[in-house]
């Protein structure tokens, strides 16, 4: 039977030349560290070093569905602020700040972001890269806009044909809307 070995962020587990770093390390000067708290496990057959633990962090992986409120937008891009991933109740670990290009925003042309998203809607997207940022794309037919409010008297928008709709102002609004809009529980 196998020691049960607890060990804490920073502490050393290994050594490069017998292991490759793995889930919860890191490897740094030749030698691997843990980057999590939990139980060592130094696997012989694959020759990885890793740390299990109770309650691992929720980081985002490229194809994550997460759900974001759009910070800011400009012709070419916009910014979003993540605020949960899909199956999962526990809070973000890492970046949470991302960006959605304009050729990422659906899946017919696009020349202005403004034209499908504006500041404050809630969005769910796909993730497509978490380096050297975390990049989001809504091109899907589920992907989109699920709640969206009138920037003028912030009345909750309701679908109306292929748009959105004001019941207060009156007014009619474009966006890149996912199949559910309106339908959706977080």
């Amino acid at each position: 039977m196998k020691d049960i070995i607890e060990v804490f962020p920073g502490d050393e587990v290994a050594e490069e030349e017998e292991y490759l770093a793995a889930d919860g390390t890191f490897a740094s000067d030749g030698k691997i560290y843990a980057s999590q708290m939990g139980i060592l496990e130094l696997d012989d057959d694959e020759c990885v070093a890793r740390v299990i633990s109770p309650n691992p962090p929720n980081v985002l992986k490229v194809g994550d569905i997460v759900y974001a409120v759009v910070a800011d937008v400009k012709s070419t891009m916009a910014t979003a602020d993540v605020v949960a991933k899909k199956g999962t109740r526990r809070g973000l670990g890492g970046e949470t700040y991302a960006t959605i290009h304009v050729s990422k925003i659906s899946q017919g042309y696009t020349d202005d972001v403004s034209k499908e998203l504006r500041k404050g809607d809630y969005i769910r997207a796909r993730v497509t890269g978490i380096s050297p940022s975390l990049q989001l794309t809504t091109k899907d037919d589920h992907l989109g806009v699920i709640r969206s409010l009138c920037g003028a008297c912030k009345t909750e928008l309701i679908k109306k044909g292929k748009g959105l709709y004001c019941t207060n102002c009156e007014r009619a609004f474009l966006r890149k809307l996912a199949d559910d809009y309106g339908d959706v529980k977080l």
